[in-house]
C-alpha cells in the first residue's frame, strides 16, 4: 500500500521537502507507521509527544488501520503554543524556525545570537567541526535554561536550538531567539540564555585542524 506524507513549518524546513509516499505492509496502523518513521526521520524526535499526527485530515486513534492511498499529516506546534522552544538537531539550524516560536504582536523587540563554526581557533586552521551530546539531558538543560531565563524576565520568551554531529566552516552551531515588549529585557534574556548553556549542557566539541583533531574541553 502507498501512503502520502505531508510535513509542514519547521518539520519541513528539518526534512527538507513537504510530502513524501512511502509503501507499507497490508495490515500497517498508524502506529505502526509512525514507529517506522521515528527509526527513519530523526528530525521527528524534536518534537517527541507534542506532534500531532492526522490521517486523512482527521486526528484518529494509534490502532487505526490505513488504506491504499491515505494521507497522514505530521503537525509540529502551532504558533503560540506553549510547546518546549528548545531542542537540539542535526539538520542545518533555521532562525526563521525560532523567530516563529517567540514572536508575537506584544514583542517589541528580539533579539538573536548565531554561534557560527569559525575557520581557525587556537593558532590551528579548522576544516570542521563535530559536536557529540548526551541528548537526553542536554535537552532538558536547555528547557530548563529556557524556563529560568523567563522566571528572570516574565514577559520575555526564548527559543533555543543546538546542532550535533558534522558541522563546516561557517555553519549555524547555535541559536538564541529571546523576545520581549522591551529590548533590555530581550537582550538580557538571550545573553543570559547563551552564557549558561555554555555553562551547564552536555555538548562537547572536537575540531578538526591542519594539524590533527581534538575535543575542546574550555569554551574560549
Amino acid at each position: 500500500m502507498k501512503i502520502r506524507l505531508l510535513f509542514f513549518a519547521g518539520l519541513r524546513e528539518a526534512l527538507g521537502r513537504k510530502e513524501q509516499v512511502i509503501e507499507v505492509e497490508p495490515g500497517a496502523t498508524l502506529e505502526t507507521l509512525v514507529a517506522r518513521l521515528h527509526a527513519e526521520l530523526p528530525a521527528l524526535e524534536r518534537y517527541r509527544s507534542r506532534l500531532v499526527i492526522s490521517l486523512n485530515a482527521q486526528r484518529r486513534s494509534f490502532d487505526t488501520p490505513l488504506g491504499d492511498g491515505d494521507e497522514v499529516a505530521f503537525l509540529p506546534p502551532m504558533s503560540g503554543g506553549s510547546g518546549e522552544r528548545a531542542w537540539l538537531q542535526a539538520q542545518p539550524l533555521s532562525l526563521d524556525v525560532l523567530l516563529r516560536e517567540v514572536e508575537g504582536p506584544e514583542m517589541g523587540g528580539i533579539v538573536t545570537f548565531v554561534g557560527t563554526v569559525r575557520d581557525h581557533a587556537r593558532g590551528q586552521s579548522i576544516d570542521h567541526l563535530e559536536y557529540e551530546a548526551y541528548e537526553p539531558m542536554a535537552e532538558q538543560e536547555l528547557r530548563d535554561i529556557v524556563a529560568e531565563a523567563q522566571q528572570r524576565w516574565p514577559k520575555a520568551r526564548v527559543a533555543v536550538a543546538h546542532r550535533i554531529g558534522r558541522l563546516a566552516i561557517g555553519e549555524a552551531a547555535v541559536m538564541v531567539v529571546a523576545s520581549a515588549p522591551h529590548r533590555a529585557e530581550a537582550f538580557e534574556a538571550c545573553r543570559y540564555t547563551i552564557d549558561t548553556l555554555k555553562q551547564r549542557v552536555p555538548i562537547w566539541k572536537k575540531e578538526f585542524a591542519t594539524s590533527g583533531s581534538y575535543w575542546v574541553e574550555e569554551n574560549p
